[in-house]
């Protein structure tokens, strides 16, 4: 007689950030496996269009920066999904460009804000939920510049070093709770944001932006940007029971950037 396997429940997914860019490409992916979506985003107009596209995702407009709107996200996160499974840290900013002293400490301090302080928020009141999970992860997204140095880029780079040694201290801590942390290292991702970068950087080093974008796909070994869906499929098989086993990992999906 054949055995009969029970059917693991859906996952329960949020997305941090996740109306648009990367954070749109990891939901859409974890929805097309059958996940229960919650994203929040600061964008209205790309909450809208969420909202009609896919109207089963529970939505929420959430600054990650500031707590007391985190705190209520998780209280809807955990009213629209009935508990958290997956945490997708993923909100932030590219930060200012220019010379350290060109660059101002508001301008410092929003892009820690948001980038640092908004993922350890979202940690500390999703973990409640998550330890409610028999099958809880944790995602924080850095970036191959939490690698790598990052001139006039300091703000943005500082923030990626530090999200990964918040996802390697939260591994070891969450561990025995049986949440997995691990943080993505996205490389340079083709999209608006790049090019963006691309040209802010062109005119402060008085390039052409074709010029500073070679210069940008030269220092990759593959020679090639990546996408948001090659993000995607590692934030999936992380969360999938092929990596049940990894955690305290930071990954980088770059095609190895050697230097920025």
């Amino acid at each position: 007689m054949a055995t009969v396997t029970e059917k693991s429940p859906p996952l329960r997914v949020m997305v941090t950030a996740g109306a648009s860019g990367i954070g749109r490409v990891i939901a859409e992916g974890f929805a097309q496996t059958g996940a229960l979506l919650h994203i929040c985003d600061i964008a209205d107009a790309a909450l809208d269009e969420v909202t009609k596209t896919h109207p089963t995702w529970g939505i929420s407009h959430c600054d990650v920066s500031d707590e007391n709107q985190v705190a209520r996200l998780f209280e809807e996160v955990g009213t629209n999904l009935g508990g958290l499974d997956v945490l997708i840290n993923n909100a932030g900013i590219a930060g200012p460009t220019g010379g350290v002293e060109q660059i101002s400490a508001a301008d410092w301090r929003r892009t820690v804000d948001i980038n640092l302080n908004g993922q350890f928020y979202c940690a500390s009141h999703a973990v409640p939920l998550l330890k409610q999970s028999k099958n809880a992860s944790i995602i924080c997204i850095s970036s191959v510049a939490g690698r790598l140095g990052y001139a006039y880029r300091t703000p943005y780079a500082a923030t990626k070093w530090a999200i990964i040694g918040l996802a390697k201290s939260l591994a070891i801590e969450l561990g025995p709770s049986g949440i997995r942390v691990n943080a993505l290292l996205p490389g340079i991702v083709a999209g608006p944001r790049i090019e963006a970068v691309i040209t802010d950087r062109a005119q402060t080093l008085g390039v052409s932006y074709d010029e500073m974008e070679q210069q940008y796909t030269d220092k990759i070994s593959l020679r090639r940007m990546v996408t948001a869906q090659d993000v995607a499929n590692q934030a999936m098989f992380l969360c999938s029971p092929s990596g049940s086993n990894i955690s305290g990992q930071s990954i980088s999906i770059c095609g190895n950037v050697e230097v920025l």
